[in-house]
């Protein structure tokens, strides 16, 4: 049984724009201080120290948090648990307008982080609910291309509130716009089985991976210590471990290679950087549909084409990382960093999880790691900061050309074969 991608009548693909649409409000939200820093410092009298400061405390909330979400969400529900943060970050999210201090600004970035942590573990589990095993990592890039698109977005968006209504208008409408998402969560999403607009047919074909034995699973809780015991939860966290500082790079780091590698000035920055992060995006959409292409069309396995894309893209960076400093003028180099991070979202590593593991541990797996990968991500930002300033970005693009072989080599060699549901009752 085959859908058509954009057939209106199937709910689940409903459930896939609410998702990338949260995924979008989540990086609008975190970002939007980023790009309002310099005004607020210049109205607050703020040192950079002081703003390094307040930004600390935020990655140190949502590293710290990213486990304990995750297990919240598995055990209070995809709906409410998507709720609770979602409608909590939003509401952090405007009470930024009524901060006038580095303790007051420093509580609040604390909060966000602790509210934020809670959307990619609930959004891949509500990937895992609603979409069968060959669908799922296009679902869960759908979801994810929401971050990019956010970060696209974010600077117009931000820097037109500010000029226009003040800096903390931005922070209310921003978190606003949470809010009408929430309505529209609330009222729309239930589970396949219980959703009052799905048709059977379409509930059939979702649930088509399920047997008596994976339900009664789903039901059974799985303990900590059962999921850290088996060797493919490592496998998934060690594309995480690798993967993730990379991620934290492109996102924060690609702006300011551009100006100051490349010599753009800010306003060739705001016309050209847009570019690399929709090609992120355009990357995590793809790789979801590359490998469902593969299996409908060829008859390939779930693994097979899962893993084919996996190749492609880890070949794909390291060559692009070496033609980036093989002396390419401008416009080359934006095409290699968007040819760079278009591959980073075929990749999908935080699909890897949704592809073993039974629905009812998606959120834990996801959280904690997200916890790991955010462990290390921070370390990497200090020694990028370090290498850069005493080096260059040479050795930095060096490990991004590595990081995804490694990761594919953990994961052929841990997890194993993807597609099959592990089973925690043997």
């Amino acid at each position: 049984m085959r859908y058509n991608l954009f057939d209106n009548k199937s709910v689940r693909w409903k459930i896939a724009f609410l998702l990338c649409l949260v995924s979008g409000l989540n990086c609008l939200d975190r970002n939007a201080f980023a790009i309002l820093a310099t005004t607020i410092q210049e109205d607050l009298n703020w040192s950079d120290a002081d703003y390094a400061n307040i930004t600390a405390v935020f990655v140190f909330s949502y590293t710290l948090m990213y486990a304990l979400s995750g297990r919240i969400i598995d055990k209070i529900g995809t709906k409410k648990g998507f709720a609770i943060f979602a409608g909590g970050w939003s509401l952090v999210s405007m009470m930024h307008a009524f901060a006038g201090s580095i303790i007051q600004f420093s509580i609040v970035r604390f909060f966000l982080g602790i509210t934020e942590s809670g959307n990619f573990p609930g959004g891949v589990k509500a990937s895992t609910e609603w979409f069968p095993l060959k669908e799922r990592a296009l679902a869960i890039g759908i979801f994810n291309a929401g971050t990019a698109i956010g970060a696209a977005l974010a600077v117009p968006i931000v820097s037109f509130l500010a000029i226009y209504f003040g800096w903390r208008a931005a922070f209310l409408a921003t978190g606003l716009l949470g809010f009408i998402w929430l309505f529209f969560w609330i009222r729309y999403y239930h589970l396949p089985k219980d959703h009052p607009k799905i048709t059977e047919e379409e509930r059939s074909y979702i649930l088509q991976d399920e047997n008596i034995k994976e339900d009664k699973q789903i039901e059974t809780p799985v303990k900590l210590k059962q999921l850290l015991s088996k060797k493919e939860t490592w496998g998934c966290f060690s594309a995480r471990i690798f993967i993730d500082p990379v991620t934290y790079f492109l996102l924060f780091w690609i702006p300011k290679y551009l100006q100051d590698v490349q010599g753009l000035s800010l306003s060739e920055l705001g016309v050209t950087a847009w570019l690399p992060y929709t090609a992120m995006g355009i990357g995590t959409i793809l790789g979801g549909i590359l490998p469902r292409h593969l299996i409908n069309s060829y008859d390939w396995s779930l693994n097979k084409a899962r893993k084919m894309v996996m190749v492609i893209a880890s070949l794909i960076i390291p060559t692009l990382c070496f033609l980036l400093f093989s002396g390419v003028n401008t416009i080359a180099a934006i095409a290699c960093i968007s040819g760079i991070m278009l591959a980073h979202g075929l990749w999908a590593n935080i699909t890897i999880p949704s592809e073993i593991y039974p629905k009812s541990v998606q959120a834990t797996i996801t959280g904690l790691g997200g916890t790991l990968g955010g462990i290390t991500s921070v370390v990497s930002q200090k020694m990028i900061g370090a290498t850069i300033g005493t080096h260059s970005y040479l050795p930095v693009f060096i490990y991004i050309g590595i990081a995804y072989l490694v990761s594919l080599i953990c994961v052929q060699v841990l997890v194993g074969k993807l597609g099959v549901i592990r089973n925690f009752n043997k």
